[in-house]
């Protein structure tokens, strides 16, 4: 990052005055610590994978992008994958694969395409009027995300993204020095900085993310509040309850059915509650405190487990880190093996973050880059192997 904003460099200092250490490098040795978070940005741009990726491999000749289409299923030949149908707007195409078939549809969109092309638990294919190909239940199952609980709290000095963009004065300020020079509010990731903690006693690696916000408001993307604030976030780090995705009908515009079944297990409410209770210390500690009037959401007269816990259920929400609907593995409701192959199909391979048998402890976006790099590399592997 190449600017730094004085509520991270606080509430740093406060997490290390609560007892935790420095830590510059979160992907080093150790986890646990305070600091700043590693991000994709280059000269203050975020580096996405469409700018990092796709945007030299377009040049390529074996490279065809066909945008606003929507993949409807997977075509084969008994067993094995052979192209894709798809609608581009009302029109019906389809695409054959020479080789093989990938998916990389994300922990929703994967198993979706999957079980509208018959492969997926059969009760649930049969109630709907797609055709069985493979009885598969773990397709779709097994889906796990990042839960957070939030607290927000008011600042006494107008230095958040908050008062940034409340007049057009701001916004225009702020815009013009990110246009000719990449740095000031807009060149910093609205959280840059968190702890990681062991909150739960029973602990022996961070099962917290506990983190900064520099910005507040009801929801997230909602209108940011009309007062300095900053958002406290806690994430459940390695959560055991497990949810699922099914579809809903045969119609592949219609959305699927997500369930993620937050805080189902004690274990993940116990974690939380003690999450929160750790976020609540930091702001407290003196480099922290003296930036902060009030804590707004819960307040004050939220102080026993119970009541905590009611909190976070009602205002916490998903970190955007859903995994495992296709997940590797050799167990019979596994998805697909070690090469990302699926389990009893030849040319189809899936090549997503629904692969993880479980969340990283951490931000899925390197992660799922990684599986993307390690299943290309794999993926050149078989073919010049002939397998």
């Amino acid at each position: 990052m190449r600017d730094r904003h004085p509520l991270a460099e606080a509430y740093i200092e406060a997490a290390q005055q609560c007892g935790y250490r420095r830590n510059d490098d979160f992907n080093g040795s150790a986890q646990e610590g305070a600091g700043y978070y590693q991000t994709t940005m280059c000269k203050g741009v975020r580096s996405s994978t469409a700018a990092g990726y796709l945007r030299s491999a377009r040049r390529r000749a074996n490279l065809k992008v066909v945008s606003e289409a929507l993949a409807t299923r997977i075509l084969f030949d008994g067993r094995r994958a052979i192209g894709l149908e798809y609608l581009l707007g009302n029109d019906k195409r389809s695409a054959c694969a020479k080789i093989e078939v990938i998916i990389a549809s994300g922990a929703f969109n994967s198993p979706q395409l999957l079980q509208l092309s018959g492969i997926g638990p059969a009760s649930l294919l049969q109630s709907l009027g797609v055709a069985v190909i493979a009885d598969a239940p773990g397709i779709g199952d097994a889906l796990n995300d990042h839960f957070a609980g939030r607290i927000i709290l008011r600042c006494n000095k107008p230095i958040t993204l908050n008062d940034a963009v409340r007049t057009w004065r701001g916004k225009c300020s702020a815009g013009l020095r990110y246009a000719f020079t990449r740095r000031g509010y807009l060149a910093v990731p609205a959280i840059s900085a968190g702890c990681f903690v062991c909150a739960h006693p029973a602990s022996e690696t961070p099962d917290s993310q506990c983190s900064i916000a520099l910005y507040s408001a009801d929801i997230i993307g909602g209108e940011l509040h009309p007062f300095p604030g900053v958002t406290g976030v806690c994430t459940l780090l390695r959560p055991e309850s497990r949810g699922f995705v099914r579809i809903k009908s045969a119609n592949p515009r219609e959305a699927p059915a997500i369930h993620p079944n937050y805080l189902a297990a004690p274990k993940d409410r116990e974690t939380i509650v003690a999450g929160v209770r750790v976020l609540r210390r930091i702001f407290q500690a003196p480099a922290m405190a003296r930036y902060i009037a009030e804590e707004i959401e819960p307040g004050t007269q939220c102080e026993n487990d119970d009541d905590l816990l009611d909190f976070i259920r009602r205002r916490g929400s998903t970190t955007y880190h859903p995994v495992g609907t296709c997940r590797m593995g050799q167990d019979e409701n596994a998805v697909v093996d070690e090469r990302l192959r699926l389990h009893g199909f030849g040319g189809l391979r899936v090549v997503d973050a629904s692969i993880m048998p479980a969340v990283v402890s951490g931000n899925t976006n390197a992660a799922t880059i990684m599986i993307g790099e390690k299943g290309a590399e794999m993926i050149l592997e078989d073919a010049k192997a002939g397998t």
